[in-house]
């Protein structure tokens, strides 16, 4: 019996240590011993129980400890918890302190939970980037259009990471500045034999204020000649003047030809009345007759009148006939 109680108490002492060492990272500690950073191992068992992987925690607490940074276990587990990353956080912070740029851990945690890549942004203090703005279109006073392209070379600026503004918002700006610089220009000539009045006058802007960059230098990759916009434009206007006018003729025309219409309907109705009022002469002659008011002799001199009036009318039109034949 006093064996098999042996043999219960072995498997149980192993069982406990499998689950102790399950639970607790003992390689970890004694990498942390060997490399000269004291963790106890009660710290260990608490970020298990807080679901913190020290795997994470301490290598970057050996990593920032190797390379003279006074950094706490408390710091960097805060900042997981916070939902930052921590290797990237401790690895900006070895690299600005090898580069001499100015990094606290409260400052770098900021940049990389505000969700820009403290790193990367370290690595552009050292190293600038540079960045191609697409092709810009701008028109001189001359009427004819530039496209030009411009590469932007920035510095990231650790102070502003925080609430400063993009790529986007520089690209914008230098973009902004190429339109105003090429549609102040008197000729498109001057822009092409002195391309690098853009890269001064947008320079001088002072576009990376509230940014997070420093602007370096602004060059003028390429500079082509577009389209005769002013031309275009005078031809535009020339065309939607001729149908203004095409208009106002059509409209000039169909008053006249109404007025014309209205005319010939005024003449139709006097030409009416006329010949009303000539089939009323006999009835008034006849009545005057009959009154006593005009005599024979009166009726017969009237008619002579009439007949001379006609004959002289017939001879007038035949005198026109030959007259527009000569011509």
């Amino acid at each position: 019996m006093s064996l098999i109680y042996a043999f219960l108490i072995f498997i149980l002492v192993i069982i406990f240590f499998s689950i102790f060492f399950s639970f607790v990272p003992l390689g970890l500690w004694i990498s942390a011993l060997a490399a000269g950073v004291s963790i106890k191992i009660f710290d260990l068992i608490g970020m298990r129980l807080r679901r913190v992987p020290p795997s994470i925690i301490i290598t970057s607490l050996i990593k920032a400890h190797k390379a003279g940074l006074n950094l706490t276990l408390d710091k960097l587990e805060a900042h997981y918890l916070a939902g930052g990353n921590v290797d990237r956080v401790v690895n900006a912070l070895i690299a600005a302190q090898r580069a001499g740029i100015p990094l606290s851990f409260e400052k770098a945690a900021a940049i990389d939970l505000a969700g820009r890549d403290v790193l990367e942004a370290v690595q552009m203090s050292v190293n600038p980037k540079v960045i191609e703005t697409p092709i810009v279109a701008a028109v001189a006073k001359d009427g004819i259009e530039l496209k030009a392209k411009a590469r932007v070379t920035v510095r990231a600026n650790i102070e502003r990471l925080v609430g400063g503004a993009g790529e986007a918002t520089v690209i914008a700006r230098v973009g902004e500045g190429i339109v105003t610089t090429i549609g102040s220009a008197e000729s498109y000539k001057e822009v092409l034999e002195n391309p690098d009045s853009i890269s001064r006058t947008v320079l001088a802007k002072g576009l990376d204020a509230g940014t997070a960059f420093e602007i370096v230098s602004i060059d003028i990759a390429d500079v082509d000649v577009g389209s005769n916009v002013g031309a275009r434009l005078k031809s535009d206007q020339a065309e939607a003047d001729m149908r203004i006018a095409q208009a106002q003729a059509e409209s000039r025309r169909a008053l006249a030809i109404a007025r014309e219409q209205e005319m010939k309907a005024l003449t139709q109705e006097m030409r009416a009345k006329v010949i009303e009022a000539e089939r009323e002469i006999p009835l008034a002659i006849a009545q005057a007759l009959k009154e006593g008011k005009i005599g024979v002799l009166d009726y017969y001199t009237l008619k002579n009148i009439m007949a001379d009036t006609a004959m002289r009318e017939a001879i007038s039109q035949i005198t026109k006939k030959p007259e527009e034949g000569q011509q």
